[in-house]
């Protein structure tokens, strides 16, 4: 009996390798989740953010990934879906509050199994497939991003975010300057002999040139290239303005914690890329328009799914649409500059 106790701990404890819990081909969701429970495992540290979808305390969080890297270890064959990774996770935490596994798929961003929980909420509609992103495009795509788990401070308001993307992404590597990779290099073994005057002088010179060195989805510190990102197509009450703080959490609550991936548009005239975000297969700016904590930026992106959704949330009095006159930012901002505001 004790020789089998063993050997199923053996097993379980046997494959937990990062090719395991990040199989080759899955989705970027998917591959959120696997590396969340591999951390687990190592760290028993839950992600951070999840709180926010959740209803019960960090020590239920921790149980739920207990079970989930016992029933990923188990599963044959491994998820690669979000479909897959729903049903795994809906039949591993099948006895939990339903909030909880609403919110713990939300925060993913992974579909609900039909007949295996109750509908979505509001707040998390079910991602398209990998292959297919979400957004209608309107313009032609210049670049696409894959960005490292976005930090809470990295949140400006409710159309602008901070993302980092590690310069070994393709794309990425060749444009560093060759003294920013030294500086790099030079500042991780300062940190290492605990040299920390001259590390923080070589973050500087780093942070100067777009560059940071951040934790990625494994908690290993990579050197990262620095993106502000202006959601195209719409336009967030100012952080002044009524809305303008439930508009930062909103957005917060998409995307903090996540890897990101970002259509590139455009740069506009602040140096910032204008583009498209999708967060676990959500589409970012859909779930502002419909929330109600944004306008739809006709002026700039006449996308005609941006006006369906507005209208949507226009009649449902969703967010700012259930004050009777709210203010357009872009009027906000013009009172502003002639003092007016």
């Amino acid at each position: 009996m004790g020789n089998s106790i063993y050997r199923f701990l053996c097993g379980v404890c046997s494959d937990l390798s990062d090719a395991a819990f990040t199989p080759h081909g899955a989705h970027h969701s998917v591959a959120a989740l696997g590396r969340d429970i591999l951390n687990f495992h190592r760290t028993k540290q839950v992600p951070e953010g999840l709180s926010r979808h959740v209803v019960s305390s960090q020590n239920a969080q921790a149980n739920w990934y207990k079970k989930l890297q016992v029933a990923w270890k188990k599963a044959r064959p491994t998820p690669t879906t979000p479909e897959d990774a729903a049903q795994l996770v809906v039949l591993t935490l099948k006895n939990h509050q339903k909030a909880d596994v609403e919110g713990f798929l939300a925060f993913y961003g992974l579909p609900h199994p039909n007949g295996a929980a109750p509908s979505a909420p509001a707040h998390a509609p079910a991602p398209a497939p990998a292959s297919h992103p979400t957004a209608p495009t309107h313009k032609p795509v210049k670049a696409e991003l894959h960005t490292l788990p976005v930090d809470a401070k990295a949140v400006a308001d409710g159309d602008t975010v901070t993302v980092y993307v590690d310069v070994s992404e393709r794309g990425e590597s060749g444009s560093v300057p060759a003294d920013i990779k030294k500086a790099a290099a030079e500042r991780t073994k300062a940190r290492a002999a605990r040299n920390y005057p001259q590390a923080d002088a070589l973050q500087k010179t780093i942070a100067d040139a777009g560059y940071r060195q951040v934790p990625n989805a494994k908690g290993q510190e990579v050197l990262a290239r620095k993106y502000r990102i202006r959601l195209s197509g719409i336009d967030a009450p100012e952080s002044a303005m009524p809305y303008g703080k439930e508009a930062k959490e909103a957005l917060l609550k998409l995307v903090e914690g996540k890897c990101l991936m970002v259509h590139v548009y455009d740069t506009d005239r602040y140096g910032r890329s204008v583009g498209d975000l999708h967060a676990g297969g959500v589409f970012v700016q859909e779930q502002m328009l419909k929330k109600g904590f944004a306008w739809h930026y006709a002026a700039y992106d006449k996308r005609p799914e941006l006006a369906k959704w507005q209208s949507q949330a226009q009649a449902a009095r969703k967010g700012l649409w259930a004050s009777k006159k709210p203010q357009e930012p872009w009027e906000y901002r013009k009172a502003k500059r002639n003092g007016n505001a």
